[in-house]
């Protein structure tokens, strides 16, 4: 399990190893019932301090992405699909969020801002370029 910490982040390190391993459960790429590393094993992995490490544990196993079992160690859940699009769909919101708040503060009015999820929304609807290119107000892709 590759966990990068960057030191510079305003995020608090327990955070990036919590959005890295969901990222990692909801992937795929460590499946229900895999063993993660232990307590002392991550923070010597990440250079962290045991208490980090134990908080960010303590966070997936509140989500319920892992269990703890006493003296045998931390393990992914056996996660429900729903429990896996709630926090897709909060995480999408989240980020919807965010980009409205941007759009104000650049003083875009709400009428604007829906033109332009609205152009967005029919960008990947079309097959064009799934809305990863630029879009003037008339359309036109550049």
């Amino acid at each position: 399990m590759d966990i990068i910490i960057n030191a510079t982040s305003m995020t608090p390190i327990y955070e990036q190893i919590v959005d890295r391993i969901r990222a990692l459960i909801k992937g795929g790429e460590i499946k229900a019932g895999e063993p993660l590393p232990s307590v002392r094993g991550l923070a010597r992995q990440c250079a962290i301090s045991a208490l980090t490490a134990k908080k960010a544990y303590d966070v997936l196993e509140q989500e319920g992405l892992v269990v703890t079992v006493q003296g045998k160690g931390t393990f992914v859940a056996d996660v429900s699909p729903n429990i896996v699009a709630e926090e897709l769909n909060r995480q999408v919101e989240e980020e919807f969020a965010q980009a409205i708040a941007k759009a104000r503060r650049l003083q875009l009015s709400d009428a604007d801002i829906k033109e332009l999820v609205t152009m967005l929304l029919d960008d990947t609807d079309d097959g064009t370029d799934g809305g990863t290119g630029t879009t003037d107000r008339k359309g036109a892709t550049r």
